[in-house]
């Protein structure tokens, strides 16, 4: 069976801080909700100021998708509408 798992980082400027740090909880919280999230975490790194580490893991692309779909039209595409994202998306065979 193949997961899917992303792995990377998004870059925050100063200003946008405490938007995304007050919108990050729910955003967490919402996804670890989903139906075959299996691992999400999203977390600041303390060498880079503004760049939060992104971990996730679902049970398939189906369910992966469905996270995209659901991030998408969410709150939190508002607050991290433009900011910058390097990830990497690969399929991880159980």
């Amino acid at each position: 069976m193949s997961r899917i798992s992303l792995t990377g980082y998004m870059d925050v400027p100063a200003a946008r801080l405490p938007a995304v740090r007050a919108a990050l909880a729910d955003h967490i919280a919402l996804t670890r909700a989903e139906p075959g999230c299996l691992r999400f975490d999203v977390t600041e790194d303390l060498t880079h100021p503004g760049r939060f580490q992104v971990s996730e893991r679902f049970a398939t692309r189906a369910a992966f998708e469905a996270h995209q779909d659901r991030s998408t039209k969410s709150p939190w595409a508002d607050v991290t509408a433009g900011l910058p994202r390097r990830y990497t998306v690969s399929e991880v065979t159980a």
